[in-house]
């Protein structure tokens, strides 16, 4: 018999590369294009906004399957509303410029939303703090995720590798755990989506996602991770999307350190480094699917050996970032 999770993704891909492809037929025809600066890591002007036929996918096939029932299915709906509501929001920044304090305050109200309507047990730190401690912590990490994902969307291929790759990741632990909560068909649906974007975004992309699909996917992505914790697998959760997390957050400290306005576009992540020492986009892409595919062995060896699968983890991320800087300095060409 066929696991759901296999015909889920396909549909999840298929449809993703149509209603990107008719995405990007509008945004041609508009003229809604993003110019190169000195911020960029592209030199052609290239149409974004790709988001508006990515997340309207997913969120068609997690309708569908949350139509079909399971533990997962009623939240499911609660974070397609939410993921539809910032695709809207992001969509109007992409194309004027929203003030940072507005959106940030929005985000955070989607967050706080989906968190108040969790089960009761869905705690995920299982118990060991307060309701209201877990929640806040959940929220401000959860809060932090949405942002650097849109952070991290600065070069081909890399949202699509992140999304396929962390919701695959979330989706195998969840099977070889058991999966009572429901939670594979959904990442798969979500990885499917991943997959079927880098048709058209990887190198050289012929569109970008756009925060109209990098905000929704933050969010998306970020719920999957937390019902992964709540059922049981927090340093799982934690581990998949870790290479983003260490590389957001290490520039973000690196540039308030410097003084920058860190809310300002840059080039200073470690990928958008590696491509400015020489590597090609998709090359550094492909590294990163390469580390994500280690994270996501170490995820799973945290079911039955957590202290393994951190040391693991732990030593995965910090050779990505070796690495990354190494062809940042213009080694190994």
């Amino acid at each position: 018999m066929i696991p759901l999770w296999l015909p889920t993704a396909a549909v999840s891909g298929l449809l993703t590369v149509g209603a990107t492809r008719l995405a990007l037929s509008y945004l041609i025809r508009k003229r809604i294009l993003d110019q190169p600066n000195h911020r960029s890591s592209h030199k052609i002007p290239t149409p974004r906004g790709g988001g508006l036929g990515v997340v309207p996918a997913v969120a068609l096939v997690w309708a569908g399957l949350a139509v079909s029932g399971g533990p997962f299915a009623p939240w499911a709906g609660v974070l397609v509303v939410g993921a539809l509501l910032l695709m809207a929001l992001s969509w109007a920044d992409d194309r004027w410029t929203l003030p940072a304090g507005p959106r940030l305050l929005v985000h955070a109200g989607m967050v706080t939303g989906a968190l108040a309507l969790l089960p009761p047990d869905a705690l995920a730190f299982s118990g060991r703090l307060p309701e209201w401690a877990d929640h806040l912590l959940v929220g401000l990490g959860w809060l932090w995720f949405i942002n650097l994902y849109n952070f991290m969307d600065g070069i081909d291929g890399i949202s699509g590798v992140e999304t396929a790759s962390v919701a695959a990741g979330a989706g195998l632990v969840a099977a070889l755990a058991g999966d009572g909560g429901g939670l594979s068909p959904f990442a798969a649906a979500l990885a499917g989506a991943g997959a079927g974007f880098l048709v058209w975004n990887w190198h050289p992309a012929r569109v970008f996602l756009g925060d109209v699909g990098s905000v929704p996917l933050g969010f998306l992505l970020g719920g999957l991770l937390l019902r992964l914790a709540a059922s049981g697998h927090l340093a799982a959760a934690l581990i998949l999307p870790a290479y983003y997390l260490a590389d957001a957050t290490l520039t973000l400290a690196r540039r308030a350190l410097d003084g920058e306005k860190v809310w300002q576009a840059h080039r200073r992540h470690f990928y958008q480094r590696a491509v400015q020492g020489g590597k090609r986009h998709n090359q550094v892409a492909t590294a990163i699917l390469a580390g994500n595919l280690a994270l996501a062995a170490a995820a799973a060896l945290t079911i039955t050996r957590p202290a393994a699968g951190t040391a693991a983890a732990a030593l995965v991320v910090a050779g990505m970032l070796a690495v990354l800087q190494r062809w940042a300095l213009g080694g190994t060409r």
